[in-house]
């Protein structure tokens, strides 16, 4: 790594990025060090909702709005693996900061406490993470596959899953109407 953590980014997929794992995604770095990083996607949802996870771990939820949460995929990387994107707050056995402003939890405390109504602010559960090893995320960005942008929290809490990659190609100020499907090296 060249001395650049690309932890607190936001990894925007490139309209050329074909991989179907990654084609139009958003991706949280939440560790990114010269060993490798991960991270997670924030706009593809799954056809499943919090009540099917919540059920797995025998914990009923309070209300069936709370079990209506969508279950986003988070990557292709042990997809029977939950992790809880959320605003920082409260205290959870297995939480990582990833900055002021988005923290990333593993622990089932934090499931009962969604399902009581008493988790933390704007928080979503995904499945699975995606990988990267070392030098891996520095070659496909290299190679177009990637833009990278500082996160923006609103963006990743506030907006619909399926806004989010329009929107962080707004927030880089490019109007994807005039993006080329043809990418090289300046």
């Amino acid at each position: 790594m060249s001395g650049t953590s690309l932890t607190n980014h936001l990894l925007i997929a490139m309209p050329t990025l074909a991989d179907p794992n990654f084609a139009q995604t958003v991706t949280v770095v939440c560790e990114h060090t010269d060993k490798g990083a991960l991270g997670i996607v924030v706009n593809k949802p799954l056809p499943m909702r919090l009540s099917d996870v919540l059920i797995q771990l025998n914990i009923e939820p309070r209300s069936p709005e709370i079990g209506a949460q969508p279950v986003l995929r988070g990557g292709p990387v042990n997809t029977d693996r939950g992790f809880v994107l959320h605003r920082p707050g409260g205290k959870w056995d297995h939480s990582h900061r990833v900055s002021d402003t988005v923290q990333v939890t593993t622990s089932r405390d934090v499931l009962a406490a969604m399902a009581r109504g008493e988790g933390p602010e704007d928080a979503f559960i995904a499945l699975g993470y995606a990988g990267w090893e070392a030098g891996q995320l520095e070659r496909e960005i290299k190679d177009n596959s990637w833009l990278s942008m500082p996160i923006d929290a609103g963006m990743v809490f506030d907006l619909p899953y399926e806004d989010r990659w329009h929107a962080a190609w707004r927030l880089l100020g490019i109007d994807m109407t005039m993006m080329s499907r043809i990418s090289g090296h300046a």
